[in-house]
C-alpha cells in the first residue's frame, strides 16, 4: 500500500508531527511505501519529496508577502497545485492528514477527491469545531460558546492569543471552511486519539457521526519491560510548553505548599518569565527551571523522574508526555480534564486531580511522596502494563492497517 502522509511541518514541532513521522516509520517497517507532503520551513528535515512542498509563511518572499500569507491562511493555491503534481507521479492509495488548517488549508481536499484518494484525518486538536482549537476564551476559561456554529464568539471573546485581529481571522476561516469544504463531505474517515475528542467533535459537528472512525491512542516506539524501583533521589517533573493552558501556575502554587518535594520544569514558552518570577518571589528553592531539552537528555529526565505531572487546564487530547512517561515506567499525576482521565488510571498508573484545583493537586503530590517502595514499583508496573496493552506498536499497527483497508481495495 502507498500512503500519503500530510502534515504542516517536516520536522518535529510537536506531538502531531511525532505521531505522523512515527506512523510513517511504522508503515515502512511493514513494507508499505510512504510519501510525505508538508510545507517548506527553514527547520525542515531533508526529504525526497521537498520539490513538491509549497511555501510557508516563513519562507514566502516578495513585497506582497503579508497579503499572500493572509490569503493562504484560508486557501493555499500553490498547495493544491503541488499536491496534484505529487499525486500524478506517486499515485497514493490513501491520504492520511495530521495537520492542515490555516497552513496547508483545505485547498488540497478537492484535489484528493478528484483523484479518488480516500482521505483519513487524525484529530489531534479541536480545530474542526473550535476556531481557537483549545476551547478556551481570551480570559483562559473553558468555553464552548461557539457550539459548532457561532464562530463570531471567537472574536467577541478574543480567544486567540489576546488579539482581536487574530481571533477575527480564525473565526472567518472557520466560517469559510465549513461553507466550502465541509469535513463531512471531504473526509472518508476519522482517527481520534481519545474518546473525548470523538464525543466533543460529534457533539458540535453531528454530521460526522456517520463517518467511519476509530479511536487510537498515540503510541510509543519502545516500552520497557521491568518496572522502576523506588528512587534514592526523588523529583517530580513537568515538561512541555510554558503557556497559560498547561496549568503550570497551578503546579507552582501546589509546590509552594510542599517545600520538601522537588519539582523540575522543562520547557519554554510565553509564560516562562512570569512563572520564574512567581517561584523567585515565593522563595521556592524546591523548583528548578531547566529550559528546553530534547533527545537523550530529556529521555533521561523522564526516566529518572519520580512522577511526571500533567496539570493541564484545557481539553488536553492524548498527551505525548503521558505516553512517553508510561513507556519508561514513570507514573503520572494528571488533571481530570479532556482525554487525560482515559489514560491516567487512578491508583494503577498514577493519580488524577481536579483541573485547576491547587489543594487537590497538593494532596496528590503528598500522596505520591508518601508511597512505600513496594507501592511505587506496583504503580510503575501498572504504567508498563497499560502501555503494552494500549500504546504499543504491536497494538497500534494492526488496528491502523485494518482501518486503512476499509477504504483501500487490495
Amino acid at each position: 500500500m502507498k500512503v500519503l502522509l500530510i502534515d504542516v511541518y517536516n520536522f518535529n514541532k510537536g506531538g502531531a508531527e511525532t505521531v505522523c513521522f512515527n506512523t510513517g516509520k511504522l508503515l515502512e517497517e511493514h513494507g508499505h511505501k510512504v510519501v510525505y507532503f508538508t510545507l517548506k520551513w527553514p527547520q525542515n528535515n531533508p526529504s525526497p519529496y521537498s520539490k513538491y512542498f509549497p511555501e510557508s509563511k516563513e519562507t514566502r518572499k516578495g513585497p506582497l508577502r503579508q497579503v499572500k500569507n493572509l490569503v493562504n491562511y484560508f486557501y493555499h493555491f500553490k498547495a493544491a497545485k503541488k499536491i496534484e503534481e505529487l499525486i500524478k507521479v506517486e499515485k497514493p492509495d490513501i491520504a492520511h492528514i495530521h495537520l492542515m488548517w490555516g497552513q496547508i488549508t483545505p485547498s488540497i481536499l478537492p484535489v484528493l477527491k478528484k483523484y479518488n484518494s480516500p482521505v483519513l484525518f487524525t484529530v489531534h486538536d479541536y480545530r474542526l469545531v473550535c476556531p481557537a482549537y483549545t476551547f478556551r476564551d481570551g480570559k483562559g476559561r473553558i468555553c464552548e460558546d461557539c457550539k459548532g456554529k457561532y464562530f463570531y464568539k471567537c472574536f467577541t471573546h478574543t480567544c486567540c492569543k489576546g488579539s482581536k485581529m487574530m481571533s477575527a481571522v480564525m473565526a472567518a476561516e472557520q466560517y469559510f471552511r465549513n461553507a466550502f469544504f465541509n469535513p463531512a463531505k471531504y473526509f472518508n474517515g476519522f482517527i481520534y486519539v481519545s474518546n473525548f475528542a470523538r464525543e466533543i467533535q460529534e457533539k458540535y459537528m453531528p454530521a460526522v457521526k456517520s463517518t467511519p472512525n476509530i479511536t487510537l491512542y498515540n503510541f510509543s516506539t519502545s516500552i520497557k519491560d521491568a518496572p522502576k524501583v523506588y528512587p534514592s533521589q526523588k523529583y517530580f517533573l513537568f515538561y512541555g510548553r510554558l503557556s497559560y493552558e498547561k496549568g503550570v501556575k497551578t503546579l507552582l502554587k501546589a509546590f509552594r505548599n510542599v517545600p520538601d518535594c522537588k519539582l523540575k520544569v522543562v520547557g519554554t514558552g510565553p509564560k516562562e518569565n512570569e512563572l520564574k518570577a512567581f517561584a523567585r518571589d515565593n522563595n521556592m528553592q524546591n523548583v528548578e527551571f531547566l529550559g528546553y531539552k530534547r533527545g537523550k537528555e530529556l529521555t533521561d529526565l523522564v526516566s529518572n523522574a519520580y512522577f511526571v505531572i500533567v496539570p493541564s487546564e484545557w481539553y488536553e487530547n492524548n498527551p505525548m508526555t503521558i505516553i512517553e512517561s508510561y513507556s519508561v515506567g514513570t507514573p503520572v499525576i494528571g488533571a481530570r480534564i479532556g482525554g487525560i482521565p482515559e489514560i491516567v488510571v487512578n491508583g494503577k498508573t498514577g493519580f488524577q486531580f481536579e483541573s485547576g484545583n491547587v489543594e487537590d493537586l497538593k494532596s496528590k503530590i503528598n500522596c505520591a511522596d508518601q508511597l512505600t517502595a513496594e507501592a511505587y514499583t506496583k504503580l510503575s508496573q501498572g504504567t508498563l502494563n497499560f502501555a503494552h496493552d494500549n500504546l504499543s506498536l504491536e497494538n497500534y499497527y494492526p488496528r491502523l492497517i485494518s482501518f486503512y483497508k476499509r477504504f483501500v481495495k487490495e
